[in-house]
């Protein structure tokens, strides 16, 4: 497979996440220096969780020169980008983020792959790097993690990883098709609103209700 490819999806995941996190940041109203942070934490995050769980050191970071200034490059672009504009490109934030999710989803699984990692180890790098930036984006903004808890979103990473780590995924052509398979899936999970089966805790809000109008009719 053209390593040129493994590239090109880490430069594809970095811009796009690192726009996430500044559009994340601006709307929680941080100044230009948590939009910066929070840019980068988010297109880098999850690279460098996934170094750690799969023995790569975390100081590899810094040999990433030229993904570093892409990723400074879109966050200012993100900032100074006409308010009617941000509105506009807001309506396909999902969009960026599944873009972002597929591309470092891959990227993951290909690093893993190539190291001789076994499937286990190649599905935690493509989830791990598709997602582990978000939740850090999510938390630093004081939000839910949207990986958690929206559409079903995690699972296609996993998936991307699963055919990676089984060797079904053989050829360039064949990584760009699924490239833009999880992207797709994820776009239709948003549009279907496809969630995985959830169980809640909290008590149903008719209860308190009921209860009233026994204690009316007892009265």
């Amino acid at each position: 497979m053209d390593m040129h490819v493994f590239e090109l999806f880490s430069i594809i995941g970095t811009i796009a996440f690192a726009m996430s996190g500044a559009l994340v940041a601006m709307e929680e109203e941080y100044d230009i220096l948590g939009i910066l942070v929070l840019g980068l934490v988010t297109a880098f995050g999850g690279g460098v969780i996934r170094n750690v769980l799969i023995g790569v050191p975390v100081t590899t970071l810094w040999s990433q020169g030229l993904l570093i200034k892409l990723a400074i490059v879109a966050v200012i672009v993100a900032f100074l980008l006409p308010v009617n504009w941000i509105r506009h490109w807001k309506r396909a934030e999902a969009l960026l983020d599944a873009v972002g999710l597929s591309a470092f989803a891959i990227q993951g699984a290909l690093y893993a792959a190539n190291m001789h990692h076994p499937l286990s180890a190649v599905v935690v790098a493509a989830v791990l790097t598709g997602i582990g930036g978000g939740i850090i984006r999510d938390l630093l903004a004081g939000r839910k993690p949207l990986v958690l808890r929206d559409e079903i979103y995690a699972v296609w990473a996993m998936l991307a990883g699963v055919a990676i780590g089984l060797h079904w995924i053989q050829t360039t052509l064949e990584v760009i098709v699924l490239f833009a398979a999880v992207v797709v899936f994820r776009m239709l999970s948003v549009f279907y609103k496809w969630k995985l089966p959830r169980r809640s805790l909290q008590p149903s809000a008719l209860q308190p209700v009921i209860r009233d109008e026994r204690h009316k009719e007892s009265a």
